[in-house]
């Protein structure tokens, strides 16, 4: 294993950002290859576990000569986020001096040539990362994004020229939904990631082996060991039963048999008032159609002072809020409904 360091300039004299890229090489040159990041919102840290539980079976196959694709993997892949923090609060989902998501703004190529990547000699710290992870990844056959939601069950995003195929990924990995999209418009590192592959010839796009995907594991507090090796082990039965590291004694993966729904069936349920959240509810409950989800109690002790939220239409619960005050329109939680939404948002990645 060969470790680098990737250096981003910040936008004055004197800073800096850096963060660690770990490279394992393969044995096979015509073997699928693969990129990993973590942590792209700083502070989403069950990848980065999952990651280091990951380490030591990759270091064994390594040591065996069972890698035959080469392995790309960013651990922890935004420094600027990471050191970011405003009165003792870590703040690594939005950059700070611009005020733009970390997992928005990536540069959509229209094909996947790294000559195609801007001009980033004046731009702002986030941006020159964006186009360097994006860089880092470019021309791997499978890439992963580690994040995670605030509570929930473990799920990925998958574009819909990647579905059916990438069912063997689903159910390597032990994930309990996936969610389909067609389209994005905003800059996803996902959407990145995908897009260039699709007005290009079949034999670059190679689709029959391409894996892209954000990983969403669970809530944002699901830090822990058990977890970790867990999850690691899916990410290595995912290596394996692509090709990218070699192990005759694992199985290969079943059918998937989780929730499979496209993004224009969710609801994410806009909180009517501001208050105290009391959910009803837990990620992986099936609800009917007017099930109560929540309450929302708004002033404590008056009379009328409290509302509930009700499901719009049958589904399963994916995901909710891990803290519980709220303000009024915020999302409270992600229900993935039997059929299409009525809300105008549905369809499109969220925040």
């Amino acid at each position: 294993m060969h470790r680098s360091i990737e250096r981003i300039a910040g936008d004055s004299e004197g800073v800096s950002y850096e963060f660690p890229v770990l490279r394992f090489e393969g044995t096979d040159e015509a073997a699928p290859s693969a990129y990993l990041q973590a942590a792209l919102h700083a502070g989403e840290l069950p990848g980065v576990v999952a990651i280091d539980a990951l380490m030591p079976m990759l270091a064994r196959a390594e040591a065996e000569g069972r890698i035959r694709g080469a392995i790309t993997i960013v651990p922890w892949a935004n420094p600027i986020g990471r050191a970011q923090y405003h009165f003792g609060e870590h703040q690594g989902r939005f950059h700070l001096g611009t005020r733009t998501n970390f997992n928005r703004g990536f540069p959509l190529l229209a094909a996947p040539d790294t000559a195609l990547l801007p001009d980033t000699t004046l731009a702002t710290p986030d941006q020159r990362l964006k186009s360097r992870l994006l860089q880092l990844s470019l021309g791997h056959d499978i890439v992963l994004d580690l994040h995670c939601d605030d509570e929930g069950l473990p799920y990925l995003y998958i574009h819909t020229s990647l579905w059916p195929a990438m069912a063997d990924c689903a159910a390597a990995m032990g994930v309990d939904a996936v969610l389909l999209w067609n389209e994005d418009t905003d800059g996803t590192f996902e959407g990145a990631s995908i897009m260039p592959y699709q007005n290009v010839p079949a034999e670059v796009a190679r689709f029959d082996r391409r894996v892209a995907t954000t990983v969403e594991y669970r809530g944002i507090l699901d830090v822990d060991g058990e977890l970790a090796a867990a999850d690691a082990e899916g990410l290595y039965r995912l290596l394996v039963a692509r090709g990218v590291v070699a192990d005759p004694a694992l199985a290969t993966p079943g059918a998937f048999t989780g929730t499979v729904a496209p993004l224009e069936n969710i609801d994410m349920m806009p909180a009517p008032k501001g208050g105290a959240v009391v959910y009803d509810v837990k990620p992986g409950a099936r609800v009917a159609k007017g099930a109560r989800l929540a309450k929302i109690v708004y002033a404590p002790g008056e009379t009328g002072g409290s509302t509930e939220v009700f499901a719009p239409q049958a589904g399963l619960i994916l995901t909710r809020r891990s803290r519980r005050i709220i303000r009024a329109g915020e999302d409270l939680l992600k229900l993935v409904g039997d059929k299409r939404s009525d809300d105008a948002r549905s369809g499109t990645l969220e925040d």
